[in-house]
């Protein structure tokens, strides 16, 4: 055979993925039935299952000249796959397909899809519950803004520190910049400052709840 027919064999393999360089990684299967799954001929979108000689399962997809191998059910597959879906929607009636910037949203706070918030909210206010949930909605959305600006307070306090001495002169030694307040003054008083704020933010959450029972 001449080398210009070898090598269009040799692309005619790739195409369907049979050449040896896409199979020769693939040994140590447990069973005759997998052999024969590897020496199959697969079109383009196939998706089947391997098991190597420790036992660990793999995906494998028939791209157009390649294949695509990874392994099933690993930790990171399935956190994505859980962060990517909507735990929470009702699978008998959810209707939701390709998710769309309201779906993501929804997903962050409720695990459900728009349409299943607004069709959770429509059954609370049936059921006379609509008023407590949103009591409860805007109480856990201050909390986490709280939680959001302490952690700001915290980067607040930890860049004065470390603005607070600057590598200056040529032999490399450190010199403390004047500066109204030691680090220690102003984290003192950036946390004092938060602190009240925090508490009187608080009491006037808590104060509105009582007024609404």
């Amino acid at each position: 055979m001449s080398k210009k027919l070898q090598n269009i064999k040799a692309v005619k393999q790739m195409l369907e993925g049979n050449h040896a360089f896409q199979t020769k990684k693939t040994h140590g299967f447990t069973d005759a039935k997998q052999k024969a799954e590897l020496n199959k001929k697969h079109e383009v979108g196939d998706i089947w299952e391997e098991t190597n000689a420790s036992g660990t399962i793999y995906v494998i997809e028939q791209k157009n000249g390649f294949r695509v191998k990874k392994p099933k059910n690993s930790i990171s597959a399935e956190v994505k796959k859980y962060l990517n879906s909507f735990p929470n929607c009702p699978k008998d009636t959810c209707t939701c397909k390709t998710p769309n910037r309201l779906d993501n949203k929804m997903r962050v706070y409720h695990g459900k899809c728009f349409d299943c918030v607004i069709e959770m909210e429509h059954q609370l206010r049936i059921e006379g519950k609509y008023d407590e949930y949103e009591k409860n909605r805007i109480k856990n959305n201050a909390v986490a803004w709280i939680k959001t600006a302490e952690e700001d307070v915290n980067m607040l306090k930890k860049a004065y520190t470390e603005a607070s001495t600057l590598v200056t002169n040529a032999d490399g030694l450190t010199e403390t910049w004047a500066a109204k307040m030691t680090p220690e003054e102003f984290e003192e008083k950036v946390q004092e400052q938060f602190n009240e704020f925090k508490k009187e933010f608080l009491e006037n959450l808590n104060k509105e709840e009582n007024e609404d029972d």
